[in-house]
């Protein structure tokens, strides 16, 4: 009689960290928890260092996970190991908050220009959307995530329901409620101010 036991399923003892990178190449549903579990503080630290303790640091580490896990195809665990391919998705995510700043930074910039421009006229002082992206760019500060980020991608970016779904890798309908849920809040938090959205 063998005293061989057999594991119960879920009862896996946790791999290491090269069998964990294969697990999590070959999308075993429990990778994704050890990593973050095992990982998550030295790529919230990489994005602390970057924008300081916060939101924007926040905001990274969620997406290097997500974006990892949906791009873990292109993770190849015998060229190196997990942490320092999860690495490399924090340094593209970092880079890409830091552009995504600097486009929101010149979106403002060139609307309040433009405003500051306007013919002093008896009709509208500014373009619509222009002014639309003014406001949106201070009430966009107040929102959690993933609304901010899908809100940014449809006003700053211009991408449609599907590219937003296919960027971030949330359902088709998801992005659809978030959207339309986040736009009736701004609306009306911004017509208490009295600068209604326009339609």
């Amino acid at each position: 009689m063998t005293s061989d036991v057999v594991p119960l399923p879920g009862a896996d003892p946790e791999p290491d960290d090269a069998e964990l990178g294969r697990l999590f190449a070959a999308g075993h549903e429990q990778a994704l928890a050890w990593a973050y579990e095992r990982f998550a503080g030295q790529v919230h630290g990489m994005a602390v260092r970057a924008f300081g303790p916060g939101p924007d640091a926040e905001d990274v580490t969620q997406q290097v996970f997500v974006s990892a896990w949906t791009g873990r195809a292109g993770y190849r665990p015998e060229q190196g190991p997990l942490p320092a391919w999860l690495v490399g998705v924090c340094r593209h995510k970092i880079a890409d908050t830091w552009a995504r700043r600097d486009r929101q930074r010149r979106a403002a910039e060139a609307a309040i220009t433009e405003a500051r421009s306007a013919p002093d006229t008896t009709g509208p002082q500014v373009d619509a959307v222009v002014a639309d992206r003014v406001l949106l760019l201070g009430e966009l500060e107040q929102l959690g995530q993933p609304q901010r980020s899908i809100i940014e991608l449809a006003f700053f970016e211009d991408l449609t329901h599907t590219q937003i779904a296919d960027r971030t890798g949330l359902p088709l309908g998801t992005v659809k409620s978030h959207i339309r849920r986040t736009l009736e809040r701004l609306r009306t938090r911004l017509e208490v101010d009295g600068a209604a959205l326009h339609a």
